[in-house]
């Protein structure tokens, strides 16, 4: 039987790499539901290739405006609107979710399908950022299946080959990093930034809060508290190191001196691929690494002044609670408002620095503390723009 899919967040990055890999296997998969915020043309083209059953878009407009493209070219999907309709498509009738919603919106999904016991493919790492132990706890109640999307993790989970963190052998695992675009400019030019220069990443294609991110490093930062529940590693065995040509994507060190690395070119369909098929491997259509070609492959340390996002996360996961959920509540209003020129690129990083200073890390019992955390932060973040 083939695979049905719902893939959330299908006209972004992430979604347009999976549905480029699932064309190549039409015997292995099918579509079950797409669904976007608001890039109704992209959508459109994609349900009339795939056919889908559902599309879910992000309001009644953009419903009415994909119905009426849709219905000119004799596509029957049906289509529906806001987050309701989000959560019943991640626990419908699909045997797998991709969950590459990009922020906090795609929390509820992505914990539905994990409530209804889905294969789970997570690139929406915030998900798990904000609700950590929740999720899990979600994730191992409903047996549910949770494999990593983003290329680092997806690395991990690789050179892991099954191995227990606890029991294997694991001394340290190691995120990789590019660096960004940023990563030798004077550091008083950071300041001047511009969105469109935070947005030319050197190595990945992404969207633009994601690159930003990945700018500030905070990417990083989330990817190192994911890490902390997909693997169960404490904070201090976790490591980050920039390795500006992004051919390594992530490590792992064994206790006795072992160290295991996956490499592979910057195209996300080659973890995506990964996922899919797991346990078996299927073409991603990303030709190899010629190895004869990697004449210089580097590393350092992140520089924390540089980069102070990055020491932001490790702190809030050491914290715990809902010290995460501010975190990212607070990045996301702060990069926003970066990119629409409300703020200094630098200010990011103390924005995000001030909310959690304002806010009191607690334990985070039921899904709803988690989301009252998230308003707060975002109220008190838009605060401190608005003060800027």
């Amino acid at each position: 039987m083939r695979q049905r899919l719902t893939l959330l967040g299908s006209t972004g990055s992430i979604g347009v790499s999976t549905l480029d890999v699932v064309a190549r296997h039409p015997e292995r998969f099918t579509v079950f539901a797409l669904t976007a915020h608001q890039n109704i043309d992209k959508l459109a083209e994609q349900c009339l290739r795939f056919a889908p059953e559902y599309a879910v878009v992000g309001s009644a407009t953009a419903a009415a405006s994909l119905t009426e493209k849709l219905r000119a070219s004799g596509n029957q999907t049906q289509v529906a609107y806001g987050a309701a309709a989000l959560v019943e498509v991640s626990q419908g009738a699909c045997d797998t979710v991709v969950a590459a919603i990009v922020g906090a919106a795609g929390l509820m999904p992505t914990l539905a399908a994990a409530r209804a016991g889905k294969r789970i493919l997570l690139a929406n790492k915030e998900a798990l950022v904000m609700s950590g132990a929740l999720f899990m706890d979600a994730v191992r109640e409903h047996q549910a299946t949770l494999l990593p999307l983003d290329s680092e993790h997806n690395a991990i989970h690789q050179c892991l080959a099954g191995d227990s963190v606890i029991r294997g052998g694991v001394d340290k695992i190691i995120l990789t990093a590019s660096g960004g675009p940023f990563r030798m400019h004077d550091l008083a030019s950071l300041a001047d930034v511009t969105p469109a220069q935070a947005c030319q990443h050197p190595n990945w294609s992404m969207g633009r809060k994601i690159s930003v991110d990945s700018a500030t490093m905070m990417n990083k930062g989330l990817e190192v508290i994911e890490a902390h529940w997909l693997f169960g590693m404490p904070a201090d065995r976790i490591d980050v190191v920039i390795h500006p040509q992004s051919v390594i994507h992530s490590l792992v060190t064994y206790q006795d001196g072992s160290m295991l690395a996956q490499l592979g070119k910057s195209d996300m369909r080659v973890p995506i691929a990964y996922a899919l098929a797991y346990p078996e491997r299927i073409s991603s259509g990303v030709t190899p690494l010629d190895l004869t070609q990697l004449t210089n492959l580097t590393f350092e340390r992140p520089d924390l002044v540089r980069f102070p996002c990055l020491g932001l996360a490790f702190e809030a996961l050491k914290q715990g609670g809902i010290a995460p959920t501010v975190l990212n509540a607070a990045n996301e209003v702060a990069v926003h408002a970066f990119l629409q020129e409300r703020i200094r690129f630098t200010a990011i990083s103390s924005i995000v620095c001030n909310v959690l200073e304002r806010i009191a890390s607690s334990a985070a019992h039921t899904i709803d503390d988690v989301l009252a955390a998230d308003t707060l932060a975002r109220q008190y973040a838009l605060a401190e723009i608005n003060k800027a």
